[in-house]
């Protein structure tokens, strides 16, 4: 195969559809660029959803990953290997928490985040065997497996998966009084995206994180942040939490973790709360394992300096400043997001998501659409500003502005 049409005939031919990408095929990447099979170069505005926060290729995270791969790449967790501790220690640290429970993808830190709250709920808080509820918010996006979408409003992700895992209770986004009325005595836990990423970078409304917190404390219940996507520099601070202040009971991590190398997921909480398992109970043959210790150290070396989440927070504000002219120009119904991460509602006039991704394509940037009409706006944190505004100007010709 040796054009972009045969690559994508044999894939249409040979791999199951639970995906709709966009027609291009991928060859190599640098920094915040892709080029493809025929050689031509796409500004990447979208960053594997904030796996690739710290760009593609970067020079640290392969030299971490090159080295570990000439030592040893896996053991399982039925032995030590020489980087579990020090990733452990560094990422509590980093997350200001005292125990890490690694494992590989960010569906699987969910089902651990899960776990690890009825069973906190069973053994600590004296919930009845059977009754654990957890309160989760609609428009939620936490992964796709069964359990999960047990609890998704979306009906592409729920719709014929059924019979559905119950224990779970939906309240509406941002509604703290429909929170408090669903928290009752069985109550183990309130799951929450700090931002909804996958329902179109939704911000709650200010005050909600910090009302969660204090209506979760008040009541004996776990707060557990799912940062997969909005966490580790996305938002301009290393977790998005942190713009209210606000310190959840149990970090869920994902993505940007891994580097965009390897897939590296974790659960980081207390040890009153992680400490409930005892070994066999739960884990994963790759969770934790060297090569994954390696590249996440890396990761938690380069955000300790803050430098990333500093250029995710300037450039974040050049980001939204550049996008006013959609909304007050009509082109859009609204523009959202945080940091360096944008959801922008196209107006059914210019087109629907889908189709704004694809012209975007033909002019060389790549965003992707969710939920009809709007796109995601997500690029790299190492971006140049010059980069970002040249991606931008191909947005506002693409909308009519």
């Amino acid at each position: 195969m040796t054009s972009p049409e045969e690559f994508l005939a044999a894939a249409e031919a040979h791999s199951a559809h639970n995906y709709h990408p966009l027609p291009v095929v991928v060859a190599t990447a640098e920094g915040a660029w892709m080029t493809d099979v025929a050689g031509r170069r796409y500004l990447d505005m979208l960053a594997g959803y904030s796996a690739l926060n710290f760009g593609h290729g970067n020079r640290r995270l392969l030299d971490a990953a090159r080295a570990q791969l000439e030592r040893v790449t896996l053991t399982s967790r039925a032995f030590h290997h020489d980087r579990f501790a020090d990733f452990c220690t560094q990422l509590a640290e980093l997350c200001g928490m005292e125990l890490v429970l690694p494992m590989n993808t960010g569906a699987e830190a969910v089902e651990t985040a899960i776990k690890t709250a009825r069973k906190w709920g069973y053994r600590v808080k004296g919930v009845r065997d059977g009754r654990a509820k957890i309160v989760v918010a609609d428009n939620n996006f936490h992964g796709r497996t069964t359990t999960i979408v047990s609890f998704s409003t979306d009906p592409e992700a729920r719709d014929d998966f059924g019979p559905y895992t119950p224990g779970f209770a939906i309240v509406p986004y941002g509604d703290l009084a429909a929170l408090e009325a669903v928290v009752d005595d069985d109550t183990v836990a309130v799951l929450l995206e700090p931002i909804q990423g996958e329902a179109g970078v939704l911000v709650p409304p200010p005050g909600y994180l910090a009302g969660v917190r204090a209506l979760t404390r008040a009541r004996n219940v776990l707060f557990i942040a799912d940062e997969i996507q909005s966490g580790l520099g996305r938002t301009g601070r290393t977790f998005a939490c942190e713009h209210e202040g606000v310190v959840p009971d149990m970090y869920v991590l994902g993505k940007a973790l891994g580097g965009g190398v390897v897939p590296v997921s974790a659960v980081v909480s207390s040890r009153e709360v992680l400490g409930v398992f005892r070994p066999g109970e739960h884990g994963s043959t790759f969770g934790g394992n060297p090569l994954a210790c390696a590249v996440a150290l890396e990761v938690i070396a380069i955000l300790r300096t803050g430098e990333l989440q500093r250029r995710a927070a300037e450039l974040g504000d050049h980001l939204h400043r550049e996008l006013a002219p959609l909304l007050e120009r009509g082109a859009a119904d609204a523009v959202r997001g945080r940091g360096l991460w944008a959801g922008v509602d196209v107006n059914p006039s210019r087109g629907d998501g889908r189709t704004v991704s694809e012209r975007l394509l033909a002019r060389g940037v790549l965003v992707k659409d969710t939920h009809g009409a709007t796109i995601r706006i997500a690029p790299p944190l190492v971006i140049s500003r010059e980069d970002l505004d040249w991606g931008l100007a191909r947005v506002r010709e693409v909308l009519g502005v």
